[in-house]
């Protein structure tokens, strides 16, 4: 072995070397973390009103009287209403009392459901007497013309909803719920995530 690469082999084995390694990669991550945690604290208050506007925004889509209408603030879940939601065959996670004229109208709940792609995450309204009184799909990854034609609402596909009740039954496509052509998976995830705000309000009272 050549005395260069004998030198070059000592040197990296140099133990002050090793540690002075370790110290600038230590220096390195704890100024990257504390930047990135300087930016998160500046973002995190728009993001924070960004994402309650859009909240905001699709409750009063799923209301009879959005004009009128107030909403709580996030209510807290409990192990019955998350039990009766995934017994439907969705997850709920948000629930927000409606309100009228400072009258408790019924409740709008977020929920997810299985789509054709991944999960559809829809609002859904629901009034005092445990009626529909709205859907709107919040964020989805179903395939463009075909499942976003339910997430559009395409035809009034998600309007069939209001109105229905437990006094229906469980909602089924093909059953009491009418799909929209090659977007049968969508639809079901859709009527699932109906069916677990219906089961919700109705452990709610």
């Amino acid at each position: 072995m050549s005395d260069k690469a004998m030198t070059k082999e000592k040197v990296n084995m140099d133990p002050k070397y090793i540690i002075r390694l370790t110290v600038t990669l230590l220096v390195t991550c704890v100024v990257v973390a504390g930047l990135l945690g300087l930016v998160n604290k500046v973002t995190e208050p728009n993001i924070a009103a960004i994402n309650q506007a859009k909240t905001e925004q699709a409750m009063k889509a799923v209301v009879a009287d959005p004009e009128n209408s107030t909403f709580s603030e996030a209510l807290g879940l409990t192990e019955e209403m998350t039990a009766a939601a995934t017994n439907a065959g969705g997850t709920l996670t948000e629930a927000y009392e409606v309100q009228l004229g400072g009258e408790s109208v019924g409740y709008a709940f977020k929920v997810v459901a299985g789509g054709s792609q991944g999960n559809i995450e829809m609002m859904v309204g629901v009034d005092a007497v445990g009626a529909v009184t709205g859907v709107s799909v919040v964020d989805h990854s179903e395939t463009a013309g075909i499942g976003t034609r339910v997430t559009d609402n395409e035809n009034g596909v998600l309007d069939q909803f209001k109105g229905k009740s437990a006094a229906d039954g469980t909602l089924a496509v093909g059953t009491n719920v009418d799909a929209i052509t090659g977007a049968t998976v969508s639809s079901r995830g859709v009527t699932a995530g109906v069916n677990a705000a219906l089961a919700v309000a109705g452990v709610m009272g």
